[in-house]
């Protein structure tokens, strides 16, 4: 399943007119695993661009 077809599929929680909605539960948890997905690529991308100082293993005693 694509990440188009993913969220052609959603349904609200509630509605945009207030009514409750229901989110099919595998939909769901694609979009959870989809979102988790983007995270971590935005975690690894900032930690890519922070300049930090490395300190060898053995030197940390």
């Amino acid at each position: 399943m694509t990440i188009t077809d993913i969220l052609n599929s959603v349904k609200f929680v509630v509605s945009p007119d207030g009514h409750q909605s229901v989110v099919d539960l595998d939909v769901w948890e694609q979009i959870i695993t989809l979102l988790e997905d983007v995270e971590d690529g935005e975690e690894t991308k900032q930690a890519l661009t922070v300049k930090e100082e490395t300190i060898p293993w053995r030197n940390t005693n």
